[in-house]
């Protein structure tokens, strides 16, 4: 049984919450707290394997109450809000603070039932994650300049737990990074959000991609929420195509529709990273693109969130390294000055 704590301080939200959880047989809801306080205390009895939490919240909001949690107590957390313009805004906050997952309640485009379906399966995919201290995220070194630009374009994968990830990797671009396409999977409402902030954290220009983009040195390309991203190429131009279709492996944007068109697009002259994430999206794509001549590379276990991902690639082959996330960052470089 999972243990769950719903931390929430609408009564109905808990309410809701507790039956919808409360009826899948792998999921026993330990208790529901109105706020922080109550939850600490809660947290502290009960030991749960995982907490779902609002952001904005009486007494004390729900990023500072995360940010104690995973500085003394660290456990999966699963951030389920509003999403309004300011929430969205608060929930990246938690991202980067150490929640494993963010979600939207109930709104024009959700339902009820389709919200507890994702919350129920992101709960079981949490309850496995491996959490840190936040302390442990670290640094803001950056790698030196290259040198010299290179035509070699990074493509990126990630899901569960890629947020912090991503930052932790772009962090440590120098301006003269190779160019960068990314599919992180999150929702539509997240996404420039995300761009924008790891824009201000980084030396490379970082923004949400829009249709027609060119994939230049010292730009990264980060996927809108609910489409896919694909990589084109007419003459010596090369740009991405921002695009709806269905879903692959229930993800829009999807890892392998992103590493698949990489590889058609840019061949050798590519390199594919997959990073963590539940399920398998990203391991065919990259399986391509390292039979078309990329240079392919995974997060290992050990730093992973999730290993699902990285997991699913490796044992289809389509793994060259197996690297933890600290050596990630100059292990792209590195590729890229060597095929330059």
């Amino acid at each position: 049984m999972i243990k769950v704590l719903i931390v929430d301080d609408s009564a109905v939200v808990r309410q809701i919450l507790q039956g919808a959880l409360s009826a899948d047989p792998d999921i026993q809801v330990v208790g529901t707290a109105p706020d922080p306080y109550v939850a600490r205390d809660m947290i502290v009895e009960f030991k749960p394997d995982v907490v779902t939490l609002d952001v904005e919240m009486p007494r004390m909001d729900g990023i500072t109450f995360l940010r104690k949690l995973m500085r003394h107590y660290p456990l999966p957390v699963i951030i389920v809000s509003s999403l309004t313009s300011a929430g969205g805004e608060l929930a990246l906050e938690a991202l980067a603070a150490g929640a494993v997952e963010v979600m939207c309640k109930p709104g024009a485009s959700l339902t009820l039932d389709d919200m507890t379906a994702e919350l129920i399966a992101k709960i079981k995919t949490a309850a496995g994650a491996r959490v840190s201290k936040r302390e442990d995220v670290g640094g803001t070194t950056k790698v030196a300049l290259m040198g010299r630009t290179t035509n070699q374009i990074v493509a990126v994968g990630a899901s569960t737990g890629g947020t912090v990830a991503l930052e932790y990797v772009l962090r440590r671009m120098p301006a003269d990074a190779p160019g960068m396409v990314i599919a992180q999977h999150m929702p539509a409402l997240f996404t420039k959000q995300f761009a924008d902030r790891l824009n201000r954290l980084s030396a490379m220009e970082i923004r949400e991609a829009q249709e027609d983009d060119s994939v230049l040195p010292g730009v990264a390309l980060v996927a809108p929420g609910d489409k896919h991203l694909l990589l084109r190429r007419s003459g010596m131009r090369t740009f991405v195509s921002v695009k709806d279709g269905p879903l692959v492996h229930q993800q829009r944007p999807s890892v392998d529709v992103l590493f698949r068109s990489v590889a058609h697009t840019a061949g050798k002259n590519a390199i594919g990273v997959i990073m963590t994430g539940m399920g398998v999206d990203g391991a065919a794509g990259l399986t391509e693109m390292r039979q078309a001549g990329a240079h392919t590379i995974a997060q290992d276990e050990a730093s992973c969130v999730v290993f699902g991902m990285p997991k699913a690639a490796i044992e289809m082959g389509a793994v060259e390294r197996v690297l933890p996330i600290k050596e990630i960052p100059d292990a792209i470089l590195q590729s890229a000055r060597a095929r330059h």
